[in-house]
């Protein structure tokens, strides 16, 4: 079987999907991965073949990234059907010489959905958020900001749609491409139990296979708790959340380590407590497997990864996808929302901190997601699925 991927290059969509791609790869599968070259050295790492898009995307200015670092819906839309465009010539050329089996796409990856609708194969959706679709999209809440950008933008995404057309790429609307439809095959890295809604996705379409993720084993607790926050790779850029969190756990019987991303430079917050440290990058896997409070921005990933190791969350969600993941984490009991006031003021922070290492249900709840993300199928059940659909297609 031949399986051509597409992905975003965003590590939170491309993380989830290696240990699937490994699994395929290691049933003698061909997978040709279209990505980009941060990415390389963990796609080739799976036995997959890498393909880099990074010189088909358009060229933005400052104005364009400050709108993307702010993850403006419009935006990232904008460049996505360009990128489509752009790729159009290099992917129509693949598929009529390689004759792929099946598309793996990412959610969000324009270029992957409209080339399958184009060449007329069979896809899987890769979905590293929540499935969304009518129901379960009433659990994204968007700020005025995000609202605006969306309704403002609307002439710009249909004069990209337009241009499109002519390629043989035959768009309705960005909602149409952006929405999970009741036929559309996919794969959800998360459990049943998580997935808002769930009932509204059919089984035969829907496999929720829980997160894909490097397991590590917790280690033994030393006396002292270990506070992690982390706000994710894109949005990052909080020196005075960071602050006054330092401030809130300051001469605190408590360590606390905060993982701050490239964009922010941790020299800015100058001399720091003993029982603090600040790092660019971590290993979250092997940090969680110790920790016993996570501070998270509830991208799904990390938030996923948080409930696997059955770690209690403080949730601090900056953008709607973020809140719908925050509260649902909230919803099943393993964590609690870390409101903007208390996030601002360190004596309420400390409070809220001590009192959620204190919190037995916190704990309960973790745990409780924990072994239930641990009981789905895993990789093994999306590469499953994956070999279904391109089975289906084959044999007509």
């Amino acid at each position: 079987m031949r399986v051509l991927w597409f992905c975003i290059p965003a590590y939170g969509h491309t993380n989830p999907t290696i240990e699937v791609v490994r699994e395929l790869t290691s049933r003698g599968h061909e997978v040709r991965y279209y990505s980009f070259e941060e990415f390389r050295a963990m796609i080739e790492g799976t036995g997959a073949q890498f393909v880099a898009c990074d010189s088909y995307l358009p060229p933005i200015d400052a104005h364009v990234e400050r709108r993307l670092r702010k993850v403006s819906t419009t935006e990232m839309s904008v460049q996505s059907f360009r990128t489509v465009a752009n790729l159009d010539p290099l992917v129509s050329a693949d598929v009529a010489s390689w004759c792929p089996d099946v598309v793996v796409t990412d959610s969000a990856c324009f270029w992957g959905k409209l080339a399958a609708a184009k060449h007329g194969l069979p896809w899987v959706c890769s979905t590293t958020t929540f499935a969304f679709n009518e129901h379960s999209s009433k659990y994204m809440s968007h700020s005025v900001a995000e609202l605006a950008d969306i309704i403002f933008g609307l002439p710009r995404l249909n004069r990209e749609i337009r241009r499109l057309r002519p390629l043989g790429y035959h768009v309705k609307s960005a909602l149409d491409i952006v929405q999970n439809k009741p036929d559309d095959n996919t794969i959800v890295y998360t459990s049943r139990t998580f997935q808002p809604c769930s009932e509204t996705f059919n089984e035969k379409h829907y496999r929720f296979v829980g997160p894909s993720v490097r397991d590590v084993a917790p280690k033994e607790k030393d006396g002292r708790s270990l506070v992690y926050a982390s706000l994710g790779t894109v949005i990052n850029d909080r020196p005075g959340f960071y602050r006054t969190l330092i401030d809130a756990l300051r001469d605190a019987d408590i360590d606390l380590l905060i993982s701050c991303g490239k964009a922010f430079d941790p020299t800015q917050l100058g001399e720091l407590p003993g029982n603090v440290r600040v790092e660019q990058y971590v290993d979250q896997m092997e940090v969680l497997s110790r920790a016993s409070l996570f501070v998270t921005h509830c991208g799904m990933n990390s938030a996923s990864e948080g409930m696997w190791m059955g770690v209690p969350e403080l949730l601090f969600p900056l953008t709607g996808e973020q809140r719908a993941v925050a509260r649902r984490v909230a919803e099943v009991g393993a964590g609690a929302v870390l409101e903007e006031r208390v996030a601002r003021d360190a004596a309420a922070l400390r409070e809220e901190i001590v009192g959620a290492l204190e919190d037995e249900r916190l704990r309960e709840g973790a745990a409780r997601m924990r072994d239930d993300l641990r009981s789905c199928a895993g990789p093994a059940g999306a590469a499953d699925f994956i070999e279904q659909v391109a089975r289906c297609h084959i044999e007509g």
